[in-house]
């Protein structure tokens, strides 16, 4: 079973560029049709597609988000990571990767990372 891990800062001041890395096991992020997802649950609100990269490293991302989002992709590590610039406290969330999006069903997803945007 795929199973997916995040890693990054449980704080980050305003302005600044979040970065988040999710780890992906038992299953590999090149595989052939796959693709991977960030989704984010702010306090209290529902949850929120962010974008997704696909296993030949194609990427697409919410309309409103787009502009400061940016989702890579690390074979060799298996991994793919998030950046989020221009970070305000609205931004604060439980940030998710996710296995799935873009007309895949959403499978696996990794247990979660609480961001606090603060200074």
């Amino acid at each position: 079973q795929v199973q997916l891990q995040e890693s990054g800062p449980g704080l980050v001041n305003p302005s600044q560029t979040l970065s988040l890395t999710c780890t992906v096991s038992g299953g590999t992020i090149a595989t052939t049709h796959s693709t991977w997802s960030w989704i984010r649950q702010p306090p209290g609100k529902g949850l929120e597609w962010m974008g997704v990269i696909n296993y030949r490293g194609s990427t697409f991302y919410d309309r409103s988000l787009k502009s400061r989002t940016s989702i890579s992709s690390n074979t060799s590590n298996n991994q793919f990571s998030l950046q989020l610039s221009s970070m305000t406290p609205d931004d604060t969330a439980v940030y998710y990767c996710v296995q799935g999006g873009l007309g895949l069903p959403f499978g696996s997803w990794g247990q979660g990372t609480q961001v606090t945007v603060s200074s």
